[in-house]
């Protein structure tokens, strides 16, 4: 839960630039650099308008027909973030919807004595907030920037008028729910039946990969979380996860260069599974 102070600072604006630790948004418009260079705030390409977005066929919730596009882009507010930047907390009443454009945003939930469990890293194309937005209940997560990020803010007595509009639009948010509840419900059965922390890791890794070819023996990916992070994912201390790290690598089951995660072979790393 929260105070009436951490509320009345979830309050801001999107779009504005507040010096609030629980908000922190600007607006998204491009700056000029010397030689007319375009650059948008955070590095980030902003894509200002849902019609012109170059992904949206590929995202259930935007992949919307036009006349509903236009009118989602109408009620939408255009808003960048930085890495770390809160666009809601948990307990807190819902004020509307985010729309993932650009980045990564990882929602989690604390316990009273200050433990934090990570349920999921949505990504982009993800609505989130929207079980608070459809029944008025307070978010039952807070949501932060993993990088810097285009989400975009839609006001929820807007949201839902746009949904009574549309009922494409209706049916992508069930769906979305829907696949929300089967991705919770496979992380709770991760984390509850797995017999040893090293098999919740293996799983966490493999659901990492699990979107790249089968055809490649090796596989590389970006890892952007800390062992902190991992560990609050996968209900283990951060001294286990570094340890179980070490014993992957020992067992060449997993390198680790820079930010890269290498994968040699995913059946090796099923085998944990399957002991």
């Amino acid at each position: 839960m929260i105070d009436q102070t951490t509320t009345a600072r979830c309050k801001e604006i999107p779009g504005r630039i507040s010096k609030s630790p629980w908000f922190v948004a600007r607006p998204a418009g491009r700056i000029i650099l010397p030689g007319g260079v375009m650059r948008a705030p955070y590095g980030l390409e902003i894509i200002e308008s849902c019609l012109a977005c170059p992904h949206r066929e590929e995202r259930l919730f935007c992949n919307l027909p036009r006349l509903a596009l236009k009118k989602l882009s109408e009620i939408t507010s255009v808003a960048s973030y930085p890495k770390g930047a809160t666009l809601f907390v948990e307990g807190q009443n819902p004020r509307g919807v985010f729309i993932i454009c650009t980045g990564r945003v990882k929602l989690s939930t604390s316990s009273a004595d200050g433990k934090t469990l990570i349920l999921r890293v949505a990504d982009r194309g993800e609505v989130l907030g929207l079980a608070g937005a459809v029944s008025g209940k307070p978010y039952q997560a807070t949501a932060e920037v993993l990088e810097p990020s285009q989400v975009n803010f839609i006001p929820r007595d807007r949201f839902l008028q746009f949904l009574g509009q549309y009922g494409e639009a209706a049916l992508r948010v069930a769906q979305q729910l829907s696949e929300n509840y089967h991705v919770a419900l496979s992380e709770m059965r991760n984390i509850g039946l797995s017999h040893s922390a090293g098999e919740k890791l293996a799983r966490f890794l493999l659901d990492l990969v699990a979107e790249q070819s089968k055809e490649r023996s090796e596989i590389r990916i970006k890892l952007t979380l800390t062992h902190e992070e991992i560990a609050q994912m996968i209900g283990a201390s951060r001294e286990t996860v570094t340890r179980l790290f070490s014993d992957f690598k020992k067992k060449q089951l997993l390198q680790v260069k820079g930010s890269t995660l290498i994968i040699p072979s995913k059946a090796a790393l099923e085998t944990i599974l399957e002991a």
